[in-house]
């Protein structure tokens, strides 16, 4: 099977993951009912949280998260693959995680992925963000065989990593998952550019499960989850920065086909970088 509806869940996440588990449920339930068999919800689906204090009281282990739970339960009763972007995750070392799950239609867990770049930037306006305060940063990227396909994963920050979602198609993944917390400011300036990007680089489907809106904790995200086809062309985008839903019909088919016509993947070579550097050179008669 190569065809399927995939949708992607926009959500406006607070600081109480109990509350954010609720809107889990409306959004997923929606999707499913418009036919979805993939769903995709945005990264810190549990909670978008600035203040340490408050982020040490909202999470938890894998074993103890009410995401974890929800997600399981949902796409059991919805007979769905159900692809949480992301939740903050307690480490067995004491240090938190910004990983992303997938489960199966049996509510188990097929894959996880632990975001590797983190977001530690200084932008205009005073905008500065440190993600690596708080999380560490994965090793490994992931792909996993899904029924229609396989499936690459990122989180967010990685968009801006090309590195990675190459890696991920060479390793067959003809669906790239971008879901994300954009902020309003890059959003506005980069987000939709940077997915066709990776999508037609890569002759993938990109599926980018959003954030939007102003949030509990004062941040703004940009919001606009999209699905982009392996040609480029936007076949689905919630257009604004309120939750919601948006569903497109993909065949991972056309992946095969696009990188038939450009074989860009195949065509690659290794190369070094040549250095040319200035040379000191003497002028004659400079001399004084």
């Amino acid at each position: 099977m190569s065809v399927l509806k995939a949708a992607v869940v926009q959500m406006r996440s607070g600081i109480d993951p109990r509350r954010n588990a609720a809107d889990l449920e409306s959004l997923v339930a929606e999707a499913a009912a418009q036919g979805a068999a993939y769903v995709q919800t945005p990264e810190m689906t549990g909670a978008l949280v600035r203040d340490e204090q408050a982020r040490a009281a909202a999470f938890t282990t894998e074993e103890n998260d009410v995401i974890v739970a929800t997600a399981s339960r949902l796409a059991f009763e919805h007979g769905i693959h159900l692809h949480i972007g992301s939740t903050a995750i307690l480490r067995t070392d004491g240090k938190l995680a910004n990983r992303a799950f997938l489960f199966g239609p049996d509510g188990s867990i097929l894959a996880s992925y632990d975001k590797i770049h983190m977001f530690d930037v200084d932008l205009d306006n005073g905008e500065r963000w440190r993600e690596s305060s708080a999380y560490e940063p994965g090793g490994q990227a992931t792909v996993a065989d899904l029924p229609f396909g396989r499936l690459g994963f990122a989180v967010c920050y990685d968009l801006r990593f090309p590195q990675l979602f190459r890696a991920e198609a060479l390793a067959g993944a003809q669906v790239l998952s971008v879901p994300a917390a954009f902020t309003r400011q890059t959003g506005e300036a980069h987000w939709h550019v940077l997915l066709r990007a990776r999508a037609i680089e890569n002759g993938a489907f990109v599926i980018a499960a959003a954030q939007g809106g102003r949030h509990e904790d004062g941040r703004e995200t940009y919001g606009h989850s999209l699905i982009v086809d392996p040609w480029g062309r936007v076949l689905a985008e919630v257009d604004n920065d309120a939750p919601g839903v948006a569903v497109a019909e993909i065949d991972t088919s056309l992946s095969e086909q696009t990188r038939r016509k450009v074989p860009n993947l195949k065509n690659s070579r290794d190369f070094a970088v040549h250095e040319v550097r200035p040379v000191d050179v003497g002028l004659r008669g400079a001399a004084s």
